[in-house]
């Protein structure tokens, strides 16, 4: 397990143990074969080799999202059945990242004359706000080209904005029905598998029990309602998904909020309540809160609503809403038009984000890659723009190349995530020839 975990973090573990223990493990691989590498305060490391003026640059990462719940086998022991390889992190990114390691050791192993220094650099926080990355850049020259094997052939050159947005609510209510508490969701970045809420009122268990049986039967969600102490405790289940595309997940909070409508909430409560079920649910393209807008090149902007937190007790309650956006949006237009919704005390977002990136297909980096791809698979290579956002936006001239291959069955963020691992040897191949042919 290396997803963040701010709740351990020490002076020497600054982002938990995990993050750390996934940086030293590959390093010290790095180490045994025979690369000159760096730990920069356990927070993000490279290992390099070659020698010149110019340096290319492999930029991956070792952190991953938490498990979540719906796995098959054991998320952090990876299993191989069929051809396929399970575990958390091993199609994003740790496959993929070893992958073009292995790339690099092949090149490095064939003796072959590098005219670049080649930096394959570790960040530990890719899931969340890039602190290592930004570390590497602080005490780091930047390198002049590079890509990352963080998600799909033939090539990523273009990335959407990334911003999150927060919805900030009162958490005080009466009435006959009164919330308690509601929460959902691991990451911002992830279509909340799960949601669950507490609250008091007039119905007895058994007429609840039927109530979200009648509900879950029309719609695509599992849920389950116990009572403790006149407390009503309910949960709902549906899909996760990366959050760059909400529509392929099953958003357990957005039902969960819908399932709850029918009851007479009042006061706070009814305004969290509502702006979930009414205007948020289904809204992958943010059309309700008139902020749909399509580029003609990078596509439509996506809204996921990724983390959700209230409690009665609580001043200060929140959704968490994650924007994909592309070029002729911006985050002031974004906050700005939030700002009319009715309900929400306030709205802010996150210090951390990213604006739109776009590298020309012309570029001789680009082309290149290209190339290496057509002559290794005999497909057509191509551009293409995404709304996930990888290290190779760090880069003027950076970019995302594989690892996943034209029909793959996309798991990043989901139970069960899988790879095939044919496909990891297949790309380590490409990532050989790539990087020869970007430094010879």
């Amino acid at each position: 397990p290396s997803f963040r975990d701010d709740s351990q973090a020490t002076d020497d573990a600054p982002l938990g143990p995990g993050p750390k223990q996934a940086l030293t493990t590959f390093l010290a691989i790095a180490e045994r074969d025979g690369f000159k590498t760096k730990n920069i305060d356990n927070l993000v490391g490279y290992a390099e080799i070659g020698e010149g003026d110019e340096t290319l640059a492999i930029l991956a990462h070792v952190d991953e999202m938490p498990a979540g719940n719906g796995w098959d086998t054991d998320p952090f022991e990876p299993t191989i059945k069929d051809g396929k390889m399970y575990a958390r992190g091993v199609s994003d990114d740790k496959g993929p990242g070893m992958a073009a390691y292995y790339g690099l050791k092949i090149v490095k192993e064939l003796g072959l004359k590098l005219n670049k220094k080649i930096r394959f650099i570790v960040g530990t926080d890719e899931e969340s706000n890039w602190t290592g990355m930004k570390r590497y850049f602080e005490v780091e020259p930047a390198p002049t080209l590079g890509f990352s094997p963080d998600a799909m052939f033939p090539l990523i050159n273009g990335e959407k904005g990334n911003i999150t947005a927060y919805l900030h609510f009162e958490g005080q209510n009466d009435g006959d029905f009164s919330l308690v508490s509601f929460n959902g969701g691991l990451r911002e970045n992830m279509v909340p598998e799960s949601a669950s809420a507490d609250f008091t009122g007039p119905i007895t268990l058994k007429e609840l029990e039927a109530k979200l049986a009648d509900f879950v039967s029309e719609q695509e969600v599992t849920g389950q309602v116990t009572e403790e102490a006149g407390v009503f405790h309910v949960t709902i289940h549906g899909k996760s998904a990366h959050g760059m595309m909400p529509q392929n997940g099953i958003n357990g909070a957005t039902y969960l909020a819908l399932f709850l409508s029918q009851f007479d909430f009042q006061g706070n409560a009814k305004t969290y309540l509502d702006i979930i079920a009414e205007t948020l649910h289904k809204d992958f393209f943010a059309e309700k809160t008139g902020l749909a807008y399509t580029d003609p090149k990078m596509g439509e902007l996506t809204m996921n609503a990724g983390v959700f937190n209230f409690s009665k007790e609580s001043e200060e309650n929140t959704i968490a809403l994650n924007f994909r956006y592309p070029q002729g949006v911006d985050t002031d237009s974004i906050k700005a038009d939030l700002e009319k919704l009715e309900g929400p005390k306030a709205v802010s977002l996150s210090e951390h984000g990213h604006v739109p990136h776009y590298v020309p297909v012309d570029d001789p980096m680009v082309e290149t890659l290209l190339s290496v791809y057509e002559k290794q698979t005999g497909l057509k290579g191509h551009e293409q723009i995404i709304g996930g956002g990888t290290f190779g936006r760090l880069l003027k001239r950076g970019v995302a190349y594989g690892a996943m291959f034209p029909g793959y069955v996309n798991t990043m963020h989901q139970a069960n995530e899988f790879t095939e691992v044919e496909d990891l040897y297949r790309a380590a191949a490409i990532y050989a020839e790539a990087i020869y042919e970007l430094i010879k």
